[in-house]
């Protein structure tokens, strides 16, 4: 349903009204001429009756016969504001000025209080509009700090943050240290400590230090731009049952007018009522089977749905991805960065020679200036002094080797302990260690092997409790992994996931996707480049929100926090969605079909008629508005 001006209709009262406001300006006239006209009708002052009426129809007439003036003649379309006018401008013609005057005031104030209703659901957009600070403080190579338009910062630019400002970019930490609020983005309401290497998000708060961060993204390219037009795309596109909704809308008003003749003349003619009388219950059921109600059942709840759900760090790409989760029943998880941290952790150390502190302080020496992420799990795990190497070098895909008090040491992989030790050595000891699902090292000086480090990927801290939510609401859960199959199970078994598919390939990936969407709706749940074929390939993809670029621009749903506890909540939200959306529909129907009914077989007023109508417009709105108060 059509419920405001066309924007040509709203232009001239643009610079001193909003349009909601306009909105209930209107309302207030209808009412006020509808009391003027009734006050004239009851002390019989035909002046103040014709005076209150013809307010009341031009204040309530004329932004519907816009509306659908506007309608008609861009959308090529007939919708329920020209229904509402026929009826009013009928009312009149057979006498019932009044009754025509209640449609009107009832009607437009129907709409508005959708439109108030509905701009609620708009409160996303603009909160995350609000994060955008107009102005960014940039620092030159010099140290000349100047104020520049949030459009004119570049990436590469160094940005000065204050306490209390918001980041105006996506950028990387290079000097401080501040505990930063990230619940405007991510729904996380602990602020995280950051400091030098960390990334900060545009549109998130700056809470206690001062920060000098160099911008990675431009402020058209930022995290908070993406998520922006991510929600504005979203109220953009419409699910099936809306789209559903706005086809019924024009071929069903079109069957309304027609079959308006078609009642007036079977009313004059098979039941013998006067012409006044025949034409008053063709309006009269005109109102009654108007379809306001079916076409605002969808749109109220799920963009109630999806405001709800990007307030809590979920973000849906349209009405459609919504209608679908509410439909998945199974979920294929990527292993790396979305089941697990994506980071190596150093899980044990088993000590050959000396202790373990001893071999870890030495590894750590050796490994400090390597970029593999195992050589990083083993730095990260000791925080003492470094031991002082001379002439490290490193060996191309096996390790590191230096001299320590002119004693060759070494750290590395089987390849490299080849090299100074027989290779069963350690044989059993590393077997058992990788069928566990480790990676393993070897530190050694000379010709003698010192220890043995234990690496591997950790599963997320809240990952084990959100599969068991997401397994007690029914869904199949299988994890899909380029990982050994002995490190898939092991992750899989701490999960408490039954299937798994391991050593895939992207395009193994697909082969799986598609043979698990013969049994059932399946949904695609990654973070990584390699997940982007699976993810647009299922029947729905979930980005997780650390992820690369291109699995967010492949994926239907957004975890901006990458936690997947806020994926059950989803599902259950959009469960709720589809449920709400199936009783609007249900009892927007059962009203237009019982009063239709009555009102061809029996003597319904037409205020009566406009009750029912506008009463149940109103009635699923606010049934849609609950959503909005939904934790996810």
């Amino acid at each position: 349903m059509t419920k405001t001006l066309p924007r040509t209709a709203r232009e001239p009262f643009d610079s001193m009204l909003t349009e909601l406001q306009l909105a209930f300006v209107m309302t207030a006239l209808t009412l006020l001429g509808l009391l003027l006209g009734v006050l004239g009708l009851t002390l019989q002052i035909q002046w103040l009756e014709w005076t209150g009426f013809g307010i009341n129809y031009l204040a309530g007439g004329i932004p519907a016969s816009r509306s659908a003036l506007h309608t008609l003649l861009t959308k090529r379309k007939l919708d329920v504001d020209l229904l509402m006018v026929v009826a009013a401008l009928g009312a009149l013609s057979v006498g019932a000025t009044e009754d025509g005057a209640i449609l009107l005031f009832l009607f437009t104030l129907s709409n508005t209080l959708q439109d108030w209703a509905m701009n609620r659901t708009s409160s996303a957009i603009r909160a995350l509009m609000q994060l955008k600070p107009e102005t960014a403080t940039v620092r030159d190579s010099s140290g000349i700090e100047r104020q520049v338009k949030l459009e004119e910062v570049q990436v590469g630019d160094t940005l000065l943050v204050r306490p209390g400002e918001r980041f105006a970019a996506d950028g990387l930490i290079l000097e401080g240290f501040s505990s930063v609020n990230e619940s405007a983005v991510t729904g996380e309401s602990v602020p995280v400590d950051k400091t030098v290497g960390d990334a900060v998000r545009s549109g998130t708060h700056n809470d206690s230090g001062v920060l000098l961060v160099r911008v990675t993204h431009g402020a058209g390219d930022s995290t908070l731009a993406q998520l922006i037009a991510l929600v504005e795309n979203a109220q953009a596109q419409k699910s099936q049952t809306e789209l559903f909704a706005d086809r019924f809308e024009g071929r069903y008003t079109l069957l309304v007018l027609l079959s308006l003749p078609t009642v007036f003349l079977i009313a004059h003619f098979a039941f013998l009522l006067e012409l006044n009388a025949a034409w008053y219950k063709a309006m009269t059921f005109l109102v009654a089977v108007s379809p306001c109600a079916v076409v605002i059942a969808t749109p109220a709840a799920m963009l109630s749905a999806m405001a709800a759900a990007a307030r809590g760090g979920v973000l849906f790409k349209s009405g459609a991805a919504l209608e679908a989760l509410s439909k998945i029943k199974i979920l294929a998880f990527d292993k790396t960065g979305t089941l697990t941290e994506g980071k190596m952790k150093l899980q044990k150390i088993i000590a050959l020679e000396g202790n373990e502190e001893t071999a870890l302080q030495l590894a750590a020496s050796l490994e400090k200036n390597s970029e593999h992420p195992v050589a990083k799990a083993i730095v990260a795990a000791y925080d003492g002094a470094m031991l002082e190497l001379q002439n490290p070098q490193a060996i191309k895909g096996k390790g590191f080797v230096a001299i320590l008090e002119q004693q060759e040491i070494w750290i590395g992989n089987r390849a490299m302990a080849a090299a100074y030790i027989s290779s069963d050595v350690l044989e059993n000891q590393l077997v058992e260690l990788e069928q566990q699902g480790f990676t393993t090292m070897i530190l050694g000086a000379s010709t003698r092997a010192i220890a043995i480090f234990a690496v591997s990927d950790t599963p997320r801290i809240q990952a084990k409790t959100a599969l068991e939510r997401l397994q007690k609401e029914g869904l199949r859960l299988v994890m899909l992994t380029g990982d050994r199959k002995i490190v898939a199970d092991k992750i899989a078994h701490s999960l408490g996931i039954l299937e798994t598919r391991a050593e895939l390939l992207p395009e193994n990936k697909l082969e799986v996707i598609a043979d698990l969407r013969k049994s059932a709706p399946i949904a695609m749940i990654g973070d990584g480049i390699n997940d982007a074929p699976a993810l647009a390939s299922a029947d729905l993809g979930i980005a997780m929100g650390s992820g690369s670029d291109v699995a967010l621009e492949s994926a239907d749903v957004v975890l901006m926090k990458s936690d997947l506890g806020k994926l059950s909540n989803a599902i259950v939200l959009a469960r709720a969605t589809a449920k709400t959306v199936r009783f609007n529909l249900g009892f927007a129907l059962s009203v237009i079909a019982v009063m239709g009914i009555l009102t061809l077989i029996g003597n319904v007023p037409l205020p009566l008629a406009v009750v029912a109508h506008e009463g149940g417009t109103v009635f699923v709105c606010l049934v849609g508005l609950r959503l909005l108060a939904w934790k996810v």
